[in-house]
Protein backbone atom coordinates (compact mmCIF):
# COMPACT_ATOMS: atom_id res chain seq x y z
CA UNK A 1 0.00 0.00 0.00
CA UNK A 2 1.23 3.48 -0.90
CA UNK A 3 2.45 5.47 2.12
CA UNK A 4 0.20 8.42 1.27
CA UNK A 5 -2.85 6.18 1.03
CA UNK A 6 -1.89 4.44 4.26
CA UNK A 7 -1.55 7.78 6.07
CA UNK A 8 -4.88 8.99 4.68
CA UNK A 9 -6.63 5.79 5.80
CA UNK A 10 -5.12 6.13 9.29
CA UNK A 11 -6.23 9.75 9.57
CA UNK A 12 -9.72 8.82 8.36
CA UNK A 13 -10.02 6.00 10.89
CA UNK A 14 -8.77 8.21 13.73
CA UNK A 15 -11.19 10.97 12.74
CA UNK A 16 -14.07 8.49 12.59
CA UNK A 17 -13.34 7.11 16.05
CA UNK A 18 -12.86 10.60 17.50
CA UNK A 19 -16.20 11.66 16.06
CA UNK A 20 -17.85 8.47 17.31
CA UNK A 21 -16.49 8.89 20.84
CA UNK A 22 -17.69 12.48 20.96
CA UNK A 23 -21.13 11.62 19.59
CA UNK A 24 -21.63 8.47 21.68
CA UNK A 25 -22.89 10.23 24.85
CA UNK A 26 -25.63 11.91 22.84
CA UNK A 27 -26.74 8.51 21.55
CA UNK A 28 -26.66 6.88 24.97
CA UNK A 29 -28.38 9.71 26.89
CA UNK A 30 -31.02 10.76 24.37
CA UNK A 31 -33.82 11.59 26.81
CA UNK A 32 -32.05 12.95 29.88
CA UNK A 33 -28.46 13.30 30.90
CA UNK A 34 -27.60 12.02 34.39
CA UNK A 35 -26.56 14.67 36.91
CA UNK A 36 -23.05 13.24 37.34
CA UNK A 37 -22.40 13.50 33.57
CA UNK A 38 -23.54 17.14 33.61
CA UNK A 39 -21.25 17.75 36.62
CA UNK A 40 -18.29 16.11 34.89
CA UNK A 41 -18.93 18.16 31.77
CA UNK A 42 -18.78 21.29 33.88
CA UNK A 43 -15.66 20.55 35.97
CA UNK A 44 -13.44 18.36 33.76
CA UNK A 45 -12.33 21.06 31.29
CA UNK A 46 -10.91 23.20 34.11
CA UNK A 47 -9.31 20.18 35.78
CA UNK A 48 -7.67 19.10 32.54
CA UNK A 49 -6.31 22.59 31.87
CA UNK A 50 -4.95 22.71 35.43
CA UNK A 51 -3.20 19.37 34.98
CA UNK A 52 -1.73 20.51 31.65
CA UNK A 53 -0.35 23.66 33.29
CA UNK A 54 1.26 21.61 36.05
CA UNK A 55 2.69 19.18 33.50
CA UNK A 56 4.13 22.00 31.39
CA UNK A 57 5.72 23.77 34.35
CA UNK A 58 7.02 20.72 36.25
CA UNK A 59 10.51 20.81 34.74
CA UNK A 60 11.10 24.56 34.98
CA UNK A 61 14.43 25.24 36.66
CA UNK A 62 14.07 28.36 38.81
CA UNK A 63 17.60 28.08 40.24
CA UNK A 64 19.47 28.64 36.96
CA UNK A 65 19.24 31.25 34.23
CA UNK A 66 16.76 32.27 32.84
CA UNK A 67 15.04 31.32 36.14
CA UNK A 68 11.75 30.35 34.49
CA UNK A 69 11.13 33.83 33.11
CA UNK A 70 9.93 32.73 29.65
CA UNK A 71 7.42 30.37 31.23
CA UNK A 72 6.28 32.98 33.75
CA UNK A 73 5.87 35.70 31.11
CA UNK A 74 3.95 33.38 28.80
CA UNK A 75 1.73 32.08 31.62
CA UNK A 76 0.92 35.59 32.84
CA UNK A 77 0.10 36.66 29.29
CA UNK A 78 -2.28 33.70 28.90
CA UNK A 79 -4.06 34.51 32.16
CA UNK A 80 -4.27 38.23 31.32
CA UNK A 81 -5.60 37.57 27.81
CA UNK A 82 -8.10 35.06 29.14
CA UNK A 83 -9.38 37.57 31.72
CA UNK A 84 -9.57 40.28 29.07
CA UNK A 85 -10.89 38.49 25.97
CA UNK A 86 -12.49 35.34 27.48
CA UNK A 87 -11.32 33.32 24.48
CA UNK A 88 -9.25 30.24 25.27
CA UNK A 89 -8.05 29.77 21.70
CA UNK A 90 -6.62 33.28 21.45
CA UNK A 91 -5.09 33.10 24.93
CA UNK A 92 -3.37 29.76 24.45
CA UNK A 93 -2.25 30.52 20.90
CA UNK A 94 -0.76 33.88 21.88
CA UNK A 95 0.92 32.40 24.96
CA UNK A 96 2.45 29.60 22.91
CA UNK A 97 3.74 31.98 20.24
CA UNK A 98 5.09 34.36 22.89
CA UNK A 99 6.84 31.51 24.72
CA UNK A 100 8.44 30.25 21.50
CA UNK A 101 9.63 33.75 20.62
CA UNK A 102 11.02 34.24 24.11
CA UNK A 103 13.03 31.03 24.18
CA UNK A 104 14.27 31.43 20.59
CA UNK A 105 15.05 35.14 20.56
CA UNK A 106 15.21 36.68 24.03
CA UNK A 107 16.54 33.97 26.34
Amino acid sequence: MNLDVHAAVLVLIMALFTWLLRFLPFLIFRKSTPAYIVYLGRVLPSAIIGMLVIYCLKDVNVTAAPFGLPELIAAVSVVALQCWKRNSLISILFGTILYMLLIQVAF
